[in-house]
């Protein structure tokens, strides 16, 4: 975890006037230790029960839901049918996801064309964004050409 997620951490915990217990501590740690991996709930609480075997799935739900309101974390829908979390805004908030629905395989990626785009429609409507979520789905053209992806499971 780097230090300025670190001190967002700790600034949110401050401004919601709670405690950086132990247990909060070891779920963050969990949570941000690989700011490029998304994660579902159940995937977080097997990382964080590795660091802690005590940690529970209350404080881990109470933790991510906090993490969340004070966009620290994003919630996001990876097609998997179950809620996953981007911690990777922090560092890098313009990403964006594209999403083989062949494998599953999701590749964040930025393009500042896209940031152009999104700043001329809103602005051309008469609005000033405040979040942004681009998801393109698409099929493995590696599938498509050899029959087979390194990516696939199953």
């Amino acid at each position: 975890m780097t230090d300025e997620v670190r001190d967002k951490i700790q600034a949110l915990i401050d401004l919601k006037g709670l405690r950086m217990t132990r247990p909060r501590e070891v779920i963050m740690e969990a949570a941000f230790s690989d700011p490029g991996a998304h994660f579902t709930a159940d995937e977080l609480y097997e990382r964080a029960r590795a660091i802690d075997p005590k940690t529970s799935r209350a404080t881990l739900y109470r933790t991510i839901a906090l993490l969340v309101e004070g966009g620290l974390l994003h919630e996001i829908d990876l097609g998997k049918g179950v809620a996953s979390y981007d911690p990777n805004f922090i560092e890098s908030p313009n990403h964006n996801h594209l999403i083989c629905l062949d494998c599953s395989r999701v590749v964040e990626f930025e393009d500042q064309h896209i940031s152009v785009m999104e700043d001329c429609i809103t602005r051309r409507l008469g609005f000033t964004a405040a979040s942004k979520s681009i998801q393109i789905k698409a099929n493995c053209d590696q599938l498509r050409r050899t029959g087979e992806c390194s990516e696939r499971v199953g």
